[in-house]
């Protein structure tokens, strides 16, 4: 979706949740959202835009929130517990894409619409999400500039949900395009910063000819630029995401040298539409791309969520 697209969307989204906080002013839905995690400023800022979304729609909005802490037993019970509160309208951001079915099914068994963001849930009526596979790509491609087109490079995988798979065979279709750069490890940092600190340190000190690290989000990736900063080496780092942390790092001239960003705010407001055009009766597209753009220290002052 490029640019003129994205914002006719976003217009079109806000043109029908205001005609529809006015028609639904004395019957508005419940509406249930459930995150994969909260302790993520990526989230919070999408959690953000639910809180807006629902006074768009009215003061007699109701609104539930649970965070399922990466745990997909939580999330299943999560859901099940909007659904018997009777929302109309469920968002979720799975921690697991197929671990979430049973509970999807069994949510539009009840009549509820379901609206996946961020991560693809399997049976939801639409999913909106970034274009991961390109995020990788533009992520890796970065790296493989910066390491003069030649080293041992390594990848900080993640959780098994698709966006990470897609983050992941974009990078590496990128490192296949540059044939002196080897990749030589891949490791689960978990998405988290104290866990990724360990996983890096332990990438360099077995591949001490290291010259670049890729990370499936920013979170991790705050972990891999401490532990190279604290090795003394000159590692590049580039990752997913965007976040302010990170985008600052590479605005200073660390070592994170640029993240491939995405657009919470907008899939969530995308997301919420689709699902409320979706309750209202329309038909919807089964899946809504969002682009990504590359930060690096050309644009890092300027952006921002």
């Amino acid at each position: 979706m490029n640019i003129h697209a994205k914002a006719a969307l976003l217009a079109a989204s806000a043109t029908l949740v205001l005609s529809a906080g006015a028609a639904l002013a004395k019957d508005a839905p419940k509406i249930g959202v459930s995150f994969q995690e909260m302790n993520n400023p990526y989230f919070i800022v999408m959690n953000e835009e639910v809180t807006a979304f629902a006074k768009l729609l009215g003061d007699n909005t109701e609104v539930y929130v649970a965070d399922a802490r990466h745990d997909v037993s939580k999330q299943l019970s999560d859901i099940e517990d909007m659904v018997s509160k009777g929302v109309n309208i469920l968002v979720v951001n799975p921690t697991d894409s197929e671990g979430v079915r049973s509970a999807v099914e069994a949510a539009k068994e009840k009549g509820v619409t379901v609206v996946s963001v961020d991560a693809q849930a399997a049976g939801v009526d639409s999913f909106v999400g970034s274009k991961n596979y390109d995020a990788g790509v533009l992520a890796c491609d970065a790296m493989v500039k910066e390491i003069g087109g030649k080293g041992e490079v390594a990848i900080l995988d993640g959780i098994a949900v698709v966006p990470i798979l897609e983050r992941v065979r974009g990078c590496k279709d990128a490192l296949a395009k540059a044939p002196d750069v080897k990749l030589v490890d891949i490791q689960n940092g978990r998405q988290e910063r104290d866990i990724s600190v360990g996983v890096a340190e332990n990438m360099m000190q077995s591949h001490p000819d290291l010259k670049g690290i890729f990370s499936v989000n920013d979170g991790g990736a705050m972990g891999v630029l401490a532990a190279i900063e604290g090795s003394g080496k000159d590692v590049v780092l580039t990752s997913v995401d965007g976040a302010p942390e990170a985008v600052k790092a590479i605005a200073a001239g660390t070592a994170f040298k640029a993240t491939a960003a995405q657009f919470p705010r907008d899939q969530m407001r995308i997301g919420l539409a689709i699902a409320l055009a979706k309750y209202m009766g329309a038909h919807v597209p089964a899946v809504i791309p969002i682009d990504v753009e590359l930060v690096d220290k050309s644009n890092a002052e300027t952006f921002a969520w």
